[in-house]
């Protein structure tokens, strides 16, 4: 029975640490297709002489990605709002891009969305500072 259990622990630590290491061999290759991209983004950039909406847009949404790697390696986990973020920025993006060929509903639709994510948010938000997780900011909050 002790031998069954030692062996299922140091199963369950190999496991543990393959997993740990499959997530960083992820963010590795996020964080050098990001540079990547912004690189070339960059590159395009200085050969056009000139900067649009679209790419400072483009150069936001990298950076967001940054954040959230950042944030994983920090933190060990990653908050539900980047995301969110990131899916406003490409909507607002989409619209610009679009902007002579959108319809009104397309308008209407997209502009829908992004106050419906930016309401979405703003729960998580509030309920990220009535309801914390970590059981250290509840006790200080029940102390007030």
């Amino acid at each position: 029975m002790k031998y069954e259990n030692a062996l299922q622990r140091a199963i369950k630590v190999r496991l543990e640490r393959a997993m740990e290491l499959a997530e960083l061999f992820g963010l590795f290759i996020i964080g050098i297709g990001t540079v990547a991209a912004m690189g070339t983004l960059i590159w395009h950039m200085v050969q056009s002489d000139g900067v649009t909406l679209t790419d400072l847009l483009l150069m936001f949404l990298y950076l967001e990605v940054f954040a959230m790697v950042g944030q994983y390696l920090k933190a060990g986990q990653l908050p539900v709002r980047f995301p969110l973020y990131i899916a406003m920025v490409s909507i607002a993006r989409d619209l610009i891009l679009r902007a002579g060929s959108n319809s009104e509903l397309h308008l209407l639709a997209s502009s829908g969305a992004i106050v419906l994510i930016a309401l979405g948010v703003l729960m998580i938000r509030y309920g990220q500072a009535r309801y914390p997780s970590n059981p250290e900011e509840r006790r200080a909050e029940d102390a007030k």
